[in-house]
């Protein structure tokens, strides 16, 4: 059996926050736009910033989910 560690040291989201996640998604697409064509969320492209968008996705766990996904896809975990 896995210890608590072991299971997250297997987590490529360990050791980063939503804020790291979403700068990092957002420095791979070079903004906000090229973003919001990979995950259609209004917060990505209307009048975007960190702040808002994390604001959103605290608080919209399907949508937190999609921004996750696509950095584990990326493997930008890899590059933090």
């Amino acid at each position: 059996m896995a210890t608590q560690n072991q299971t997250q040291q297997n987590n490529p989201l360990h050791g980063f926050t939503l804020q790291q996640i979403l700068e990092l998604l957002v420095e791979h697409y070079a903004g906000f736009a090229p973003l919001a064509k990979q995950i259609p969320l209004k917060c990505f492209s209307s009048n975007p910033s960190i702040k808002s968008s994390l604001t959103f996705l605290r608080k919209t766990p399907w949508a937190r989910t999609q921004v996750e996904e696509l950095f584990i896809k990326l493997k930008l975990y890899q590059k933090g």
